[in-house]
């Protein structure tokens, strides 16, 4: 997926796709399960549900535990903003109303199988990107492509590894 602006405060993107042989339905149990996404990730080291949730709904929220060689290590916690069983699965980091950045799962039947798409948007609020955004404003455009691209990176690795989970129940 092509990443937009450089500019933290137009809200920029990234994403990557895969078409799974499997239907929304049968992908949805493995993209709706947070504790398998660390598994393929270089950044995510781990994931629980709070509050008592054993799963995704509008609402629920987890920990997520996250390490980079450049920012460090640190915990978000984020808030299930949007959950359609066999449709769309995303989450809002920190402040739902003002996010780190929100992210998102779209499944898509075609050809008997699933377009999945998985999907950024970074948010202002206060992070690691912003204080580095602070303390060398000049760079700003340096520093939003290469998180866009190691987002990029972490979500294709991703997706790799839910398509074989899909794909071999």
């Amino acid at each position: 997926m092509e990443r937009t602006s450089a500019r933290l405060a137009d809200r920029p993107t990234a994403g990557a796709r895969t078409w799974i042989d499997a239907t929304p339905e049968q992908v949805w149990p493995v993209v709706s399960d947070i504790a398998l996404l660390p598994a393929a990730s270089a950044e995510l080291q781990a994931v629980e549900w709070l509050d008592g949730a054993t799963g995704p709904g509008l609402g629920a929220r987890f920990h997520g535990h996250n390490r980079n060689d450049l920012l460090g290590e640190w915990t978000t916690t984020s808030h299930v903003v949007e959950c359609e069983p066999g449709r769309a699965f995303g989450w809002a980091v920190a402040d739902p109303d003002d996010p780190i950045a929100t992210w998102r799962f779209a499944l898509v039947p075609r050809d008997g199988g699933t377009d999945l798409e998985y999907a950024v948007r970074l948010g202002t609020h206060r992070s690691g990107l912003t204080a580095a955004i602070e303390r060398k404003p000049e760079a700003e455009a340096e520093f939003v492509r290469r998180r866009l691209g190691d987002l990029e990176r972490n979500m294709t690795a991703t997706l790799d590894h839910l398509k074989r989970l899909a794909e071999a129940r």
